[in-house]
């Protein structure tokens, strides 16, 4: 049995920042490189047709809205990782990464089931039969990395929690170096090697190459590694499954795979309504949605970090210190949002223009983007009080945060005033732009209830034992 991690010096917000940037950045760079694929795959298909994106739109909502899903749940590996790392069970914290390997293999069957027959998802969007059929062959694609993105996750979620993320952020970047050249001879085709362009499928078959060489080196990382060594993953087979640590896992992971499949679905489902409006208003949504969810990896990244060392600390039982980064990453976290927020804003129209250069999909993603400021802070202060209440394994509350917010006001919301159920909706409040103006309004709410939900559970001398044992 390793020790418990020993007191750390520091209590000014600074001190803090010192601890998280370390942490920090290589998820940052890592969910960069993640988004990336995506981007590629947005950047690629604008230039192909606009039936092509419009697909790309409704299959990225799809397979996104399965893979949160499932990567929520075993997701909740991180912050119990996290505790018993810092509380020196290295060993049992193996043990729960071999139960998550169970978790993930059962989510890969369903998760697949769904993408292979994506009928409900195709309804909601009222697709053509043009967009159809390049939606289904997308998602066929994907299905194929779901399992390797999913048994990836794990390997995610035990390096994050035990501070060791560097080793994540290196193979997500050695996938996005398979990802982008086989995206693009995919997508256009190489005809000297008699290779058809493919369309958003191409963007499927080449994820799922790219995630199943990621998931090939974390094995070959975990084998060669001696960091691992404590953890005992390798050299006695798998664990077979154990009731109480896959209960402990599913208590935990299942609202926490709820809560970011709302967070996701109030997003992708937008774009799914927003296609009924026709390929253009879907394309330049498809725009604005992949800039802001480059933006989020910022206080995403903060989140995942200062998740991580609040989870060590109550592993450690030093729980001022724990409570003192979850509010300190708070105020980190907006802080940067609301700088680079209000830069985005500014200089909006160039930043479009990196994206495409036709003129209808721009005029159509430009009017989005003038809530990025407001939008982006709020996203960021809901999604890093989100990971700080995992830390204390709170997933319940936020659930219902997020049903209430992303879905009550941001797609319900969206839906009366996009489409004008009153009658009475001004015209400028319609389309795209009345789902955005709902959206920032739910995630303002959901950002402000989840920081007061977080300094209460803070607040409470009980609730970070939770979980514990003697």
């Amino acid at each position: 049995m390793s020790l418990p991690l020993p007191p750390q010096p520091g209590h000014s917000p600074g001190a803090s920042l010192r601890r998280i940037l370390p942490l920090a950045w290589p998820v940052f760079v890592g969910q960069v490189s993640v988004l990336a694929f995506a981007t590629i795959d947005t950047l690629l298909v604008a230039r192909a047709s606009a039936a092509d994106l419009a697909a790309l739109a409704v299959g990225g909502a799809t397979y996104v809205t399965v893979f949160i899903g499932c990567m929520g749940i075993l997701m909740a590996l991180m912050p119990i990782a996290g505790q018993l790392h810092g509380a020196g069970r290295d060993a049992e914290a193996g043990r729960q990464a071999h139960q998550a390997v169970w978790i993930a293999l059962g989510l890969s069957a369903l998760g697949c089931a769904v993408l292979v027959f994506p009928a409900p998802f195709l309804a909601l969007a009222r697709a053509g039969p043009e967009v159809a059929a390049k939606v289904r062959a997308y998602l066929l694609g994907v299905a194929l990395a779901l399992p390797a993105s999913l048994l990836f996750t794990v390997f995610r979620a035990l390096n994050n929690g035990v501070s060791r993320p560097k080793a994540v952020m290196a193979i997500q970047l050695g996938g996005l170096a398979v990802k982008a050249p086989m995206s693009a001879a995919l997508v256009f085709g190489l005809a000297p090697l008699g290779l058809p362009a493919l369309g958003a499928a191409g963007c499927g078959i080449a994820t799922a190459l790219a995630m199943w060489a990621q998931l090939l080196l974390s094995a070959w990382v975990l084998k060669r590694d001696a960091f691992y060594a404590p953890f005992a993953l390798l050299g006695r087979g798998l664990d077979r499954p154990r009731r109480a640590p896959l209960l402990e896992q599913l208590r935990l992971g299942l609202p926490m795979g709820a809560s970011i499949m709302v967070e996701v679905t109030g997003f992708t489902f937008m774009a799914i309504f927003i296609s009924r409006l026709g390929t253009t208003p879907v394309a330049g949504h498809q725009i604005a949605v992949n800039l802001v969810s480059l933006l989020f990896m910022m206080p995403l990244a903060i989140g995942n970090a200062g998740s991580t060392l609040v989870a060590q600390r109550i592993g450690a039982g030093d729980l001022a210190d724990a409570r003192r980064l979850g509010g300190h990453s708070l105020l980190l976290g907006c802080s940067f949002a609301a700088v680079v927020g209000s830069a985005v804003f500014f200089w909006r129209e160039q930043v479009l223009g990196l994206y495409t250069s036709d003129a209808a999909v721009m005029a159509a993603a430009l009017p989005l983007l003038a809530w990025v400021a407001l939008f982006h802070v709020a996203d960021g202060a809901q999604i890093i009080a989100a990971f700080v209440l995992r830390a204390y394994k709170v997933a319940t509350v936020p659930l219902v945060i997020y049903v209430t917010a992303m879905w009550g006001v941001g797609l319900g919301g969206g839906w009366v005033l996009a489409f004008d159920l009153p009658g009475s909706v001004p015209l400028e409040w319609q389309g795209a732009r009345g789902f955005w103006l709902a959206s920032t309004t739910g995630l303002v709410l959901a950002g402000v209830a989840l920081s007061v939900e977080m300094g209460r559970v803070m607040g409470r001398s009980g609730v970070v034992a939770m979980g514990r044992r003697p």
